[in-house]
């Protein structure tokens, strides 16, 4: 089993310059896959990556969401698909298996609902309780500003540093990055992101049983 993120950038024809979202895009996916024939810039300002080890592609989804929002006015809108890969391709928009496929139908549905973040597994429970939970952590997510986006990405970056730490990265003092992770609503993410793996695990077996 693998996972898939499709998405696209929020505003960005409004943006300017696509250098200005384009290599923060292209450098989160290379640091996200484990290699470059596992993501994919298309269409102009369309993604896709693979990131085999799905326990991580909700972090994924929330970093490369975090990387977007450091820039002015832009987000992003993603669709995280779980299943198995039949087929792989020299790149990641020519492989194949359940993963790409819900990823896909899925993220095609958002655009027309105009939803930021949902996640297609094939198990109907699974699905409508993570979903449920993705939409009220979306209310804190499509609410960052830059320096909540900016803060929430180091800490991701830098998962083993104190607030000191991350501030002196960021050229802040401690209690501002204390007061940018609690307005980020990060410890409500990372539970959320807990949560998505304790949900995600049952699939293993899921996927063991009926195959």
């Amino acid at each position: 089993m693998t996972s898939v993120i499709t998405g696209d950038i929020i505003n960005s024809r409004t943006s300017g310059s696509p250098g200005l979202w384009l290599i923060p895009l292209k450098k989160a996916l290379s640091e996200l896959a484990v290699s470059e024939k596992y993501w994919e810039v298309f269409r102009g300002d369309s993604f896709q990556v693979e990131i085999q080890d799905y326990y991580n592609a909700f972090r994924a989804a929330v970093y490369i969401k975090a990387c977007i929002k450091t820039l002015r006015e832009l987000d992003v809108r993603m669709a995280i698909g779980i299943g198995d890969k039949t087929h792989e391709g020299a790149s990641v928009s020519e492989s194949n298996g359940k993963a790409f496929i819900f990823s896909g139908e899925l993220f095609e549905r958002l655009k027309k609902e105009k939803t930021n973040l949902a996640i297609k597994t094939g198990i109907h429970q699974t699905d409508e309780e993570l979903n449920l939970y993705f939409r009220l952590g979306l209310i804190a997510m499509d609410n960052w500003t830059q320096n909540s986006a900016e803060i929430v990405k180091l800490t991701i970056e830098h998962p083993g540093l104190s607030q000191k730490e991350i501030g002196a990265m960021a050229g802040i003092k401690q209690n501002t990055v204390s007061e940018r992770q609690k307005r980020a609503y990060i410890d409500e993410i990372m539970a959320l992101d807990t949560m998505y793996r304790q949900k995600t695990d049952y699939l293993r077996y899921h996927h063991n049983a009926s195959g």
